[in-house]
């Protein structure tokens, strides 16, 4: 069979009855189930739909639950006094509790003729904007995997499958719904989507989904930077960065995201390597502890190989160090800010992480408590001790610092030299007391002056 054929999008409804699944109303939160059954008994179709419903199946715990109405978005804000419209590309109503947002779409149609009652616009077969109202079997065929095409139906607590995503949660596989590479045209974030739900969920792609990427990956330049921030985000901070990393790789797609990571990675420097997939690692297992992760640590994690070659290239050609770091880091940021736009609050923190890094080979008094004072510090150092595989005297001076800073203020200010030591080892033993504080020596009075009126 030909993997870029025309995946079946043909509707075959499955209606799986409260007895048949594993969703209960326990394991959705109560915002949600207010919108629902508010939209019910206003005569209103409401289901929990895509995601929320996917993970509820897998037994998993969902973070958003959005909401599928026949009810229009001005329908919608008449029933909810909390309730804002946002959207043009796609008119949504965004229903607010405290910090929770339930998100309510209404079904959305199919049909491309002139005069639908609607709106829809298409540019160079990408949708730019689609508010075209249909029935739910309908808008199942807009969804773009069948995992996600499955409807919890609030009236009777039955699952409503039309395109066979119930199959595929249990082979663990995932499909388009219908023809893959029209699917990326309307729009190419959607080939991301596929390596980072096949990530998350720990599936395949089938290969009907994955043959395009080749062909229409460079339709990802042409994607809003900013959006492909947000989609960054989802891939490397919800705790599957690592799989995400290693699954864009694999199917081609990292060298249109994070094009100066893949021009490294290919020069095969595997300390690099080890690098990045020990900084994913050590991220997901933060977002796994519920401890705080930051987007601009992750960035310098994938950016550093480009900027520290960069920079080693203008010190060799004579450039000032701390000009060539500098240099370096704008450059790379700039690059990718036009892939990925990453706002400046970040940047600013990669390139402080970035020219810290040979300021740790200082080992001189005042520089060193310089550095154990900046406000970077920490993040420096942690990023200090992921170069460990670059070379064993980067390893030494990893364990040095780490030493360094277990030591008392005191005891750190004796041990160290004046000026720069020879070679980063363990700190040096103590000079004699006598040594550590010189005597302050009187000047004695000019000729002609003396110390009394």
């Amino acid at each position: 069979m030909n993997p870029t054929a025309r995946n079946d999008a043909k509707l075959a409804l499955r209606i799986f009855p409260r007895e048949q699944h594993t969703i209960s109303r326990k394991n959705i939160s109560k915002a949600a189930l207010r919108v629902l059954y508010r939209l019910n008994e206003a005569g209103y179709d409401a289901y929990l739909v895509g995601g929320a419903v996917r993970d509820l199946l897998l037994g998993g715990h969902p973070k958003d639950f959005d909401v599928a109405t026949n009810a229009t978005p001005d329908e919608v804000k008449k029933l909810f006094r909390n309730c804002r419209l946002i959207g043009r590309r796609f008119r949504l109503a965004h229903v607010v509790y405290g910090n929770e947002i339930i998100e309510v779409a209404t079904l959305r149609g199919a049909s491309e003729e002139e005069g639908t009652e609607g709106d829809r616009h298409i540019v160079d077969g990408r949708i730019v904007r689609d508010n075209v109202w249909g029935t739910i079997e309908e808008d199942a065929l807009r969804r773009d995997f069948r995992v996600n095409a499955m409807y919890y139906d609030i009236s009777d607590f039955s699952v409503r499958d039309y395109v066979g995503g119930m199959r595929d949660l249990q082979d663990r596989v995932l499909h388009l719904i219908g023809d893959p590479t029209t699917r990326y045209r309307e729009d190419p974030v959607r080939m991301l989507r596929a390596a980072r739900l096949a990530a998350k969920l720990d599936f395949r792609i089938d290969p009907s989904a994955s043959a395009p990427f080749a062909e229409l990956g460079p339709l990802l330049s042409g994607v809003a930077p900013a959006r492909l921030f947000d989609e960054s985000l989802k891939m490397f901070l919800a705790g599957h960065g690592l799989k995400s990393f290693r699954m864009l790789e694999e199917s081609g797609l990292l060298k249109y995201m994070f094009p100066a990571t893949a021009r490294a990675l290919k020069r095969g420097d595997k300390a690099l390597r080890s690098l990045i997939e020990q900084g994913l690692e050590n991220t997901d297992a933060r977002v796994d502890e519920g401890k705080s992760v930051t987007p601009a640590f992750l960035f310098a994690v994938l950016l550093w190989g480009e900027v520290r070659d960069l920079a080693h290239t203008w010190i060799t050609h004579g450039k000032d160090v701390n000009e060539a770091w500098s240099r370096a880091a704008m450059h790379v940021v700039a690059e990718q800010c036009q892939r990925v736009a990453i706002p400046r609050r970040f940047t600013i923190t990669m390139e402080e992480i970035w020219s810290l890094q040979p300021r740790f080979e200082q080992i001189q008094r005042k520089k060193v408590f310089r550095l154990l004072a900046h406000p970077r510090f920490r993040a420096a150092f942690d990023f200090l001790l992921l170069r460990a595989a670059e070379s064993p005297a980067i390893g030494e001076l990893g364990q040095w610092w780490e030493h360094a800073q277990q030591l008392p203020h005191e005891t750190l200010a004796a041990a160290l030299p004046l000026h720069q030591a020879a070679a980063a080892g363990e700190p040096e033993p103590a000079p004699r007391a006598a040594a550590t504080r010189k005597r302050k020596r009187r000047r004695k009075p000019a000729a002609g002056k003396s110390g009394t009126a």
